[in-house]
């Protein structure tokens, strides 16, 4: 029995064994051969060295990236890092004066719509008022028209000291002066090597800005009813050179740096036609919006004060006189108003004022030049002479033609009929 038992035993286990062993047997797999390339590394190491070269070739654009604080490094002088810093400071000045410029312009047209819907409604109790209204009704009428009134008139007051309109004007004239500062200082450090000289005529210049068109409204706002108009000025005053009594023989030919002396006598008749002409014209016209502006400005208050005080009065026992007065004033107020801040009169005396200003800068910048007794100081006749052209939107034939007909009349004592300028 125990024989039989073993022999079961040993049997079991042999199949078992045999069940695992063709459980456990996997098929061998065709061996496939994969071929990897090998990495050039020659290759590789040239290009990195040559994205290195060129990285260490701009070290400032590298440095901007990788670090806040830039340094001075032999390929980039101390002076153009300096004009960067300032070109950073610009373009956030200009998105200032660009987003308060919107800013004001809503302040001009929230103001105006809400004082005029506030005034024609008090004009409106008022009339009603004047047609007979009796009892309970005539005092309700009564109170509300006389505190719109009031409330336009401080409002009115309000919107015509700070010229919401001319405010704008202002920021938009930042807004062009510091592009175009902007763009000098490029082109600066695209064709040239800066100097310290530079950086600091610059940092002039940002800071003459800053003073001429001022960001904030309590304390440093510009005056916006003088008693005369007075030009714009966003430039840094410059210390004349004195002039020598050393004459210089030009002799119809180029002496030095682009300067003849017929070129000279061009300049100084364009600064003569700019004075008798452009500048003139536009300090008149200025000195006419100013005192339109004042008028309108004095009236608008005045008319809804008058309103008011007649609202006050409106009663049976006065009659509709009273009432009738507070609706006509409030009707010519609203017209006042709407032809003051909706025809934007203080903005077209800042245009004039700034135009002026214009005609001012490049008469300075011509005589400035001229007083340099020292040629080759001065900027390239050539090109100085483009750019008084363009600044006047003519060719060069015609800046040419202008200064003739300036030196004719000048001779003759006839008045030229010509302006300077073909730009405003």
């Amino acid at each position: 029995m125990a024989s039989l038992q073993a022999s079961t035993l040993l049997a079991y286990s042999s199949s078992s064994s045999k069940q695992i062993h063709a459980a456990l047997s996997v098929p061998k797999l065709p061996s496939i051969g994969f071929s990897v390339p090998k990495v050039p590394t020659k290759g590789l190491s040239l290009e990195l060295n040559t994205r290195d070269v060129f990285i260490n070739t701009i070290p400032f654009e590298k440095n901007l990236v990788t670090s806040p604080f830039v340094q001075e490094t032999p390929s980039v002088s101390m002076a153009t890092l300096q004009l960067y810093a300032i070109l950073e400071s610009i373009a956030d000045r200009v998105e200032m004066h660009n987003n308060v410029g919107q800013q004001r312009d809503n302040w001009n047209t929230l103001l105006l719509n809400s004082i005029n819907m506030i005034t024609l409604t008090a004009a409106t109790m008022a009339g009603f008022t004047a047609t007979g209204v009796h009892g309970d009704s005539v005092l309700g009428l009564k109170l509300a028209s006389t505190l719109l009134f009031s409330a336009a008139t401080g409002m009115l007051v309000l919107m015509n000291k700070i010229q919401p309109s001319q405010l704008v004007e202002e920021q938009r004239n930042a807004t062009r002066l510091f592009k175009q500062l902007q763009g000098q200082i490029e082109t600066l450090v695209a064709i040239g090597s800066p100097s310290k000289e530079d950086v600091k005529d610059i940092m002039e210049k940002v800071l003459a800005l800053d003073k001429a068109y001022p960001l904030p409204l309590i304390g440093v706002m510009l005056e916006k009813f003088p008693e005369s108009l007075e030009p714009a000025v966003w430039w840094p005053k410059k210390t004349r050179s004195k002039k020598t009594s050393k004459d210089k023989n030009f002799k119809g030919k180029v002496e030095s740096n682009g300067w003849t002396e017929e070129l000279e006598m061009e300049m100084r008749e364009v600064v003569e036609v700019i004075k008798r002409k452009d500048s003139e014209d536009y300090e008149k016209l200025g000195n006419k919006a100013l005192k339109i502006n004042k008028v309108l400005a004095a009236s608008g208050p005045l008319l809804t004060g008058i309103a008011a005080v007649g609202s006050a009065f409106m009663d049976s026992s006065n009659g509709p006189w009273a009432a009738t007065m507070a609706a006509v004033a409030g009707a010519l107020a609203s017209a006042v108003n709407t032809l003051e801040h909706g025809g934007q009169v203080g903005m077209v005396f800042e245009m004039y004022r700034n135009n002026a200003g214009f005609f001012k800068h490049v008469q300075e910048s011509i005589e400035s030049t001229l007083n340099e007794s020292d040629l080759d100081k001065r900027e390239n006749g050539e090109l100085f002479e483009m750019k008084v052209a363009l600044q006047l939107g003519r060719s060069l034939s015609q800046l040419r033609d202008v200064a003739k007909k300036s030196s004719y009349s000048r001779i003759e004592g006839s008045p030229i009929d010509e302006f300077a300028s073909k730009l405003f």
